[in-house]
């Protein structure tokens, strides 16, 4: 993940990192008052910003998501001790995607991210998913370490809306913008250095590893919160396993890690 780092070396990269988190702010920021859980999330059509502003401007977008959530938890009055989880998991939304872009085995096109096919657009809502599932179990595993909310509370509601957002706009958007970014030389695989991206040893088993991590990671973090079946979804009060949830999670969390590194 070397490109996480190289990227500010780069004027273009650190203008579409500033970018990213400027757009990002300005559409989470009016739909603060839209609240499902009090100061900790609202309705987000924004999310969609991440997967898309990934595959375009890979680190920089994932950077400048992490920013941009910060900012709109700062400018929205929702600035808490959760906002930290808040930009980690922005960050790894963004991230997920252009990690797994390109590397899904049959799945995928093994080229460049575009939108010109059925094929293309379900890797997109794929890896739409699977980023939606890595930014809803990062926030919600934070919320349920700092003792502020079960796991199965924040998980169900943060994975639904980035997911069903980020997979019905996310196309549309990144289809707008995909052609102007390429002609504009916009694209992060454009401005970065081939020396400035590491090359994973083993990109299809990083991309399982990724899925397994990501989607299993908030399966086991619901699963535990509720007891393995004794409590609700969505449902505040469920019966939670803190321990059970802070420490289940951390093999899920390895496996993600290990996927990034080889993918």
């Amino acid at each position: 993940m070397r490109e996480l780092f190289t990227l500010w070396r780069h004027t273009k990269m650190v203008v579409l990192v500033a970018l990213t988190a400027a757009i990002y702010a300005a559409t989470l920021i009016p739909f603060k008052v839209m609240t499902i859980i009090p100061g900790i999330t609202e309705v987000r059509p924004g999310v969609v910003v991440p997967v898309v502003f990934g595959l375009l401007f890979g680190p920089a977008g994932a950077w400048g998501s992490g920013i941009g959530n910060v900012i709109g938890d700062v400018l929205g009055g929702t600035l808490t001790l959760a906002s930290p989880f808040g930009f980690l998991g922005n960050f790894l939304f963004a991230l997920t995607a252009y990690k797994v872009w390109g590397r899904m085995g049959p799945l995928s096109s093994h080229r460049a991210a575009r939108l010109d096919s059925a094929a293309t657009v379900l890797e997109f809502v794929l890896a739409a998913i699977l980023a939606s599932a890595v930014c809803a179990a990062t926030v919600a595993w934070g919320l349920e370490l700092l003792g502020m909310l079960p796991f199965t509370v924040l998980g169900g509601i943060i994975f639904a809306n980035n997911a069903l957002v980020t997979a019905i706009l996310g196309p549309v958007l990144f289809r707008l913008l995909q052609p102007r970014a390429a002609a504009w030389h916009l694209l992060w695989m454009d401005i970065l250095e081939p020396e400035d991206i590491s090359k994973g040893p083993s990109p299809r088993l990083g991309a399982l590893l990724l899925w397994i991590g990501g989607l299993g990671g908030l399966a086991a973090g619901v699963a535990l919160s509720m007891n393995l079946g004794g409590g609700q979804l969505f449902q505040f009060g469920a019966g939670t396993v803190t321990l059970g949830v802070k420490l289940g999670l951390v093999p899920f969390a390895a496996v993600y890690l290990l996927g990034c590194w080889l993918a």
